[in-house]
């Protein structure tokens, strides 16, 4: 049964770890969590059966952490999602300029016609204007190796939904010179 219990715990720890590294917004993160309690659970469970005392110890104070991640991404994270999504669509009925969530520029995914150029990574803005300047788009490698940053000028993208749709083709995204990942530009 310890086997058992000890593959449980290992499992759900990956999984666990995978989905919460993958960063695919609140709730899903907040699943995670779950997912941690669980193989936190059971690896106490492990600790409990085999006596060891420190196994016990630390998977009983990550226990309370997971919880903490739970309530922290499914209920606070969650319903300010909830609360900026709502606003979002809410807006697009009032007169005025519709609005979007910020935070859509450090994760939606940058199209230009059917074709997926990256996705956000992180937006620039004046510090006296507010007004947006650039969004710094990822492109290329797999899980952040490999990829190649590009500067893209707020100007030439809009909003839409989920997503972030630029005014260029593919070639003219690819001709933007690639940025440093540590020395983005200052203008």
């Amino acid at each position: 049964m310890d086997n058992l219990i000890s593959w449980i715990a290992t499992i759900a720890t990956v999984v666990a770890a995978s989905v919460t590294a993958s960063n695919l917004g609140a709730r899903i993160t907040g699943h995670g969590f779950i997912i941690f309690t669980v193989g936190s659970i059971a690896w106490l469970a492990v600790g409990l059966s085999s006596g060891q005392l420190a196994l016990v110890w630390t998977n009983g104070a990550l226990t309370l952490l997971n919880l903490f991640g739970i309530w922290r991404w499914l209920g606070r994270a969650a319903k300010l999602e909830d609360g900026s999504t709502a606003a979002a669509k809410a807006s697009r009925y009032t007169v005025g300029e519709a609005l979007f969530p910020v935070s859509l520029l450090g994760r939606a995914k940058v199209r230009s016609g059917g074709s997926e150029l990256g996705s956000c990574v992180d937006a620039m803005a004046g510090s006296e204007s507010g007004q947006l300047v650039y969004v710094m788009v990822s492109d290329g490698g797999v899980a952040g190796a490999g990829e190649k940053l590009r500067r893209v000028p707020w100007s030439d993208l809009q909003v839409e939904g989920e997503e972030v749709c630029a005014g260029m083709d593919e070639k003219q995204f690819e001709a933007l010179e690639p940025a440093e990942k540590d020395r983005w530009p200052s203008q």
